[in-house]
């Protein structure tokens, strides 16, 4: 089943990296690979140094989010990337705003990369899919404010397929959320939670 699914993720991966649909995009797609995996990481989009880099996660963020992790989890950043498919809202770099933040996607960028992630989710039938920041959190379930999501469990139903949702917000150095309270605390108890997780335990 597992040579199956490689194959057929393998296929998806190098037709996803050729995707051209969002022409205010500023970089071609982003991947993490093809990795089978019963647990599936969504960020909102690459960042400025991904593309560059050619993988998700790559930067600031990345290296916090990774901390995470091998704190909770106890895997570090190449066993999650080796055991974990990594996703996004968006794959390519949406673009600074005037502001000189990243530009958040626009929702007809996210309905023409939503068919990848129905896709993966298809081809994978994850048991737990970690949405990382609002963005990705509402592709999901409704995100009025993260103390209302982060550190729950949802059953979610998305591409005919059922599976956990376990929220984290963004680890972008940019936002205080997850460092003071209630975030830090809420952090904590949903990283307990992935890190029990029974796809997460079997990695």
């Amino acid at each position: 089943m597992n040579e199956a699914k490689q194959i057929e993720l393998t296929r998806h991966v190098a037709r996803l990296l050729k995707c051209r649909r969002c022409p205010r995009m500023k970089s071609t797609p982003v991947s993490g690979g093809p990795i089978v995996s019963d647990v599936i990481v969504i960020g909102q989009a690459p960042g400025v140094r991904e593309p560059a880099l050619q993988r998700p996660f790559a930067h600031t963020a990345g290296k916090t989010l990774f901390r995470w992790f091998e704190e909770f989890c106890g895997m570090n950043e190449a066993a999650v990337r080796s055991k974990i498919y990594f996703a996004a809202v968006c794959r390519c770099f949406p673009g600074k705003n005037s502001s000189g933040t990243d530009r958040v996607p626009m929702p007809d960028e996210v309905r023409n990369c939503s068919s990848w992630m129905d896709n993966e989710i298809q081809i994978l039938r994850p048991r737990l899919i970690i949405p990382v920041g609002r963005l990705a959190i509402m592709q999901f379930i409704d995100c009025e404010k993260l103390e209302k999501v982060i550190s729950c469990k949802f059953q979610v139903e998305r591409a005919g397929h059922h599976f956990d949702v376990i929220p984290l917000p963004h680890p972008s150095g940019a936002s205080p959320w997850h460092k003071i309270p209630p975030g830090k605390e809420l952090l904590q108890r949903a990283l307990r939670l992935i890190a029990r997780h029974p796809a997460v335990a079997a990695l």
